[in-house]
């Protein structure tokens, strides 16, 4: 009796590991994650290895901020990187005030107005008014649920920076407040960036602004991050004079915060963002 040798099915072809890792290169990242690595133990090895990520990065142009302080994790590095999307939540005021928490509302009270001027490299259409008395608002950004574990935070400590737009309205006095705090997990303050208040006379140019400030060397511990700003108008007139609208993405590079603000401050706009 002829025996028939029993063919078995390699669902793993006996490639060069060159041309596996070039392969692997030249698919999704997403799909190497997701399906190839789940074809066998060499692959698996190849898509868990930091090379392959490592190389990934070089190829796309991604790259650390501070060349002495490479990630550890590289493909986690990698896609925070590619994940640009805003922290805050209603940055362009398009939901009212939902997402945001008032700290004080004073005056006439927070409004939402139409944008009096085009922001740089922006087209937002709305913003927040604040009123002759004290109005300010406030987002807590939970980093964790964002995407960013304590270990990525306590390891890489990326910088944080803010960059603040804002303007007052030229017939009226007014003026400009931020703080944003660095917290632990029982949100108590690490770090905190609170400068001095900013004041415009009234019959001024209404000329946009820029408050920057760039978080370094916190520590580990970092959980949350508190941003809050507001103003008012320094002649108690009736009415809204301070606009505000805010932003905030991940791009692992960095994480971004930007907001608008009109108060007789008419638009202020933020950016914070991590940069690694």
């Amino acid at each position: 009796m002829m025996c028939l040798k029993k063919l078995e099915f390699d669902p793993c072809p006996r490639l060069n590991s060159a041309v596996i890792e070039e392969i692997l290169l030249n698919l999704p990242a997403e799909d190497v994650v997701l399906k190839c690595r789940l074809v066998c133990r060499e692959w698996k090895e190849l898509v868990d290895s930091k090379a392959h990520w490592r190389e990934r990065c070089r190829r796309e142009g991604i790259e650390p901020c501070d060349a002495s302080r490479p990630p550890a994790e590289w493909c986690l590095f990698y896609f925070m990187t590619k994940k640009r999307r805003n922290l805050l939540k209603n940055t362009r005021a398009e939901d009212g005030f939902k997402g945001w928490k008032i700290v004080q509302n004073g005056g006439d009270r927070w409004k939402i107005e139409e944008n009096f001027e085009a922001l740089p490299n922006d087209n937002n259409k709305k913003c927040f008014a604040t009123s002759y008395m004290l109005c300010l608002k406030q987002q807590l950004i939970n980093l964790k649920k964002e995407g960013y574990s304590p270990a990525f935070m306590d390891r890489l400590q990326p910088d944080i920076k803010i960059s603040d737009w804002y303007a007052p309205r030229w017939d009226c006095g007014c003026h400009y407040e931020i703080c944003v705090e660095l917290l632990d997990q029982k949100k108590k303050p690490i770090s905190v960036f609170q400068p001095e208040k900013v004041f415009f006379e009234q019959w001024n140019d209404k000329r946009w602004c820029q408050m920057t400030h760039v978080f370094k060397n916190y520590g580990p511990g970092v959980r949350f991050i508190r941003f809050t700003h507001g103003g008012m108008d320094t002649k108690f007139w009736a009415g809204w004079s301070l606009m505000d609208s805010m932003k905030v993405c991940t791009d692992m590079k960095n994480i971004w915060i930007i907001c608008f603000l009109f108060v007789c401050l008419f638009v202020c706009y933020v950016l914070l963002y991590i940069k690694i």
